[in-house]
């Protein structure tokens, strides 16, 4: 299962209100690519395909598709604002590789 954290729905949320949009909803996925195989994105649309996966997390409206459901069981994302950077961040235990430039995580 995905999880959220507060600070990172939070983040979300405010996102979508300032869309000012209700259809939109949070798409996660993976695609190839990154030092660990695969690159996570996440985006806002209102796009449903009949393979997507849908729940909320965190009271967050999420879309996942089939083939990403698998490599985000486990995965946390969170969203950090400090002198390293800002931004969402993915902590996922199914990496079996990283590195450090981020792109993988």
């Amino acid at each position: 299962m995905l999880t959220i954290t507060d600070v990172a729905a939070e983040e979300i949320s405010k996102i979508i209100q300032q869309e000012n949009d209700a259809d939109l909803k949070l798409r996660v996925g993976v695609m190839g690519g990154g030092c660990s195989g695969l690159n996570f994105f996440l985006n806002l649309d209102k796009e449903h395909n009949v393979y997507d996966r849908e729940m909320t997390v965190n009271n967050i409206q999420v879309r996942v598709d089939a083939k990403s459901e698998h490599y985000l069981d486990g995965a946390r994302i969170d969203y950090i604002d400090g002198p390293q950077g800002t931004g969402f961040t993915f902590d996922n235990p199914n990496i079996q590789r990283s590195c450090s430039c981020g792109s993988s995580h």
